[in-house]
């Protein structure tokens, strides 16, 4: 059972009253005249401040997503929203957090930065992790679980009843960060959100919606710690252009479909060809739209495809990944370069 969102809210940020910009404080739709934000009346649209909350992109989200605006956050990437978290909810140098490991980086990153504590937890020899497991390093001072689904860089799904043991026994935030979901079989965690009100999760315009560079990430949650993370945000955290761009993807979700088919395809066939080179040794399951593969020399056939032009990722060094590239799924001509280039490797 959840304790109290003030509880587990740093008493700082429960108490803030939050810079009101001049956008904030007019909702109206027929108003013609804009004196109240200093801005150059000339070289329109862009010499206008956004609108803070983005409203008519959260309302084209909502479609997609099948998540209400109310219990939408949209940030600088999901970067931000991760950063929020501890933020928001972790005293420096008391609180901690707990994680799976191997997983995205930044959750540690975004702990270091805020003075958090950070327990890692380590995946079996599947890629995968029980509540016991997590739950056993959580004390009176944990506030957040961190949990990657489909997992970076394993690219598995984590078990999900172990998930719903974690929301049901732990008291605190628990985040699901399903930034590789749209290419997973398993149903998003996002639908689940009424049944759990300590549940945030993140997606993503950056992967399956071919997006990266406009730097769009979203964090649903109820809409009390919605309204958390809006007080503590910057005041314009996502530009126009950003929004535009992010409008116009989603306006043709069926083009994006058509994407994540394409690339299940490809990274069904991908696997295939790469196990039949005599350098790799396993390529692990994956959900995601990358794999995992344990090979002969890591480091070497990194450097090698360094050299033909071919940039893959070296995790050798990452827990439980000694040995392994992980290997994004490209179109068909970047991933036969890629396997071109690993058969000439001696």
């Amino acid at each position: 059972m959840m304790i109290s969102l003030e509880k587990l809210t740093r008493k700082n940020i429960w108490n803030l009253a939050p810079y009101s910009c001049a956008r904030n404080e007019f909702s109206g739709t027929t108003a013609k005249v804009f004196l109240d934000a200093n801005e150059n009346p000339y070289g329109g649209p862009y010499n206008r401040y956004p609108d803070p909350l983005q409203l008519k992109l959260k309302s084209m989200i909502e479609k997609v997503k099948g998540i209400p605006t109310d219990y939408t956050f949209l940030g600088n990437g999901s970067d931000e929203a991760i950063d929020l978290v501890y933020r928001c909810f972790c005293e420096p140098k008391e609180d901690n957090v707990v994680a799976i490991e191997p997983t995205y980086g930044m959750y540690k990153v975004c702990a270091d930065i805020n003075d958090v504590e950070y327990r890692p937890v380590l995946l079996d020899e599947n890629f995968q992790i029980t509540a016991k497991a997590l739950l056993s390093e959580c004390d009176s001072h944990t506030k957040v679980i961190w949990i990657c689904s489909p997992n970076n860089p394993t690219g598995n799904d984590i078990n999900r009843e172990e998930i719903v043991k974690v929301l049901e026994s732990f008291d605190g935030i628990v985040v699901v960060d399903e930034a590789y979901s749209d290419f997973s079989h398993k149903r998003p965690l996002r639908f689940e959100l009424p049944r759990y009100p300590n549940l945030i999760v993140l997606n993503t315009l950056s992967k399956a919606w071919a997006s990266a560079a406009i730097r769009l990430g979203m964090a649903f949650a109820s809409p009390e710690i919605i309204n958390i993370f809006n007080k503590v945000k910057y005041p314009y955290n996502v530009n126009l252009l950003t929004q535009e761009q992010a409008m116009k993807i989603l306006s043709d979700p069926y083009e994006v479909d058509r994407w994540i088919q394409l690339i299940t395809n490809e990274r069904s066939r991908m696997i295939e060809a790469f196990q039949s080179l005599s350098i790799c040794e396993k390529v692990y399951p994956t959900d995601a739209n990358f794999f995992l593969a344990k090979v002969t020399n890591a480091q070497s056939i990194y450097e090698y495809l360094v050299k033909q032009g071919v940039i893959v990722r070296n995790r050798t060094r990452v827990q439980l990944c000694k040995d392994c590239l992980r290997i994004t799924v490209g179109n068909r001509n970047e991933n036969a370069e890629l396997l071109g280039a690993l058969r000439q490797y001696k």
